[in-house]
């Protein structure tokens, strides 16, 4: 499955205002800029990805990257351009690249009662893990269930019983590809998308994503923008691409566009 006639059309269309600075480029990291890795630390964006969104940034093109990853892990691994605004955490830290290429994050903190919500949850989730093959990652403002390394007996037993403890504690529960993200912060990837439109002042937005995550960023789409699904499975997106390798040829095109125009 390559890009289809709708998709190509759909970009050329965006093109026009992407040109203008009016329109803003905002995508997901793992699973579209990156390929999903089993070790998530070693997950790097294509180089065809990185090149087409420097190109991009090179003419003015505003930009984005929206990830469930805490804010200085995904800063570490994104070779995002200079200008490029992040997001970590579904919504829950921002940050930006500076224009010498350093990363600037945006100050945060939890409420008390929001960090002793976090221990308490951490504490659960390391005990549902324990003796388990799955594992708990700790973000700013979430804890997360990792099933993809996990036997499929494990993650049978822990998937539903992390749900259960993130709905017991009354925080925001977020299941994922092989992963259940338990958040002391209601946001998520489309409030996120939301206000970085108007922060921008864009008139349209391209979102990429893949996850079931990436869904709640779908849903806040409106008549101009471009939604493109990566993968398989349900979406609310009008588009579809099969992989990352198809993203980065995607964004190879629509710098082509932008700069041809």
């Amino acid at each position: 499955m390559t890009r289809t006639p709708e998709l190509d059309a759909a970009l050329r269309d965006f093109a026009d205002d992407a040109r203008r600075g009016a329109a803003l480029v905002a995508l997901d990291f793992d699973g579209v800029l990156a390929p999903l890795r089993d070790d998530p630390t070693a997950a790097r964006p294509l180089p065809e990805a990185t090149a087409a969104l420097h190109r991009l940034a090179g003419h003015g093109v505003p930009l984005a990257i929206v990830s469930g990853r805490a804010l200085a892990n995904l800063a570490e691994r994104a070779g995002a351009p200079p200008g490029t605004r992040l997001v970590g955490g579904h919504g829950a830290e921002r940050g930006y690249i500076g224009a010498d290429g350093a990363f600037e994050p945006e100050p945060f903190a939890l409420s008390p009662d929001a960090a002793a919500r976090l221990a308490a949850l951490a504490a659960d989730l390391g005990r549902l893990v324990a003796g388990t093959t799955a594992w708990v990652e700790h973000k700013p403002a979430s804890v997360v269930l990792h099933t993809r390394t996990a036997t499929a007996d494990d993650a049978a037993r822990v998937t539903p019983a992390a749900i259960d403890a993130g709905r017991a504690a009354g925080v925001d529960v977020l299941p994922g590809k092989d992963v259940v993200e338990l958040s002391v912060l209601d946001v998520s990837k489309g409030t996120a998308l939301r206000d970085l439109r108007a922060e921008l002042g864009v008139a349209r937005v391209l979102y990429v994503g893949d996850d079931v995550t990436d869904e709640r960023a779908f849903a806040v789409l409106g008549p101009g923008d471009v939604g493109v699904k990566v993968g398989d499975g349900p979406t609310a997106a009008a588009h579809r691409v099969p992989d990352p390798a198809a993203v980065a040829a995607a964004l190879t095109h629509l710098a082509d566009l932008v700069a041809t125009g």
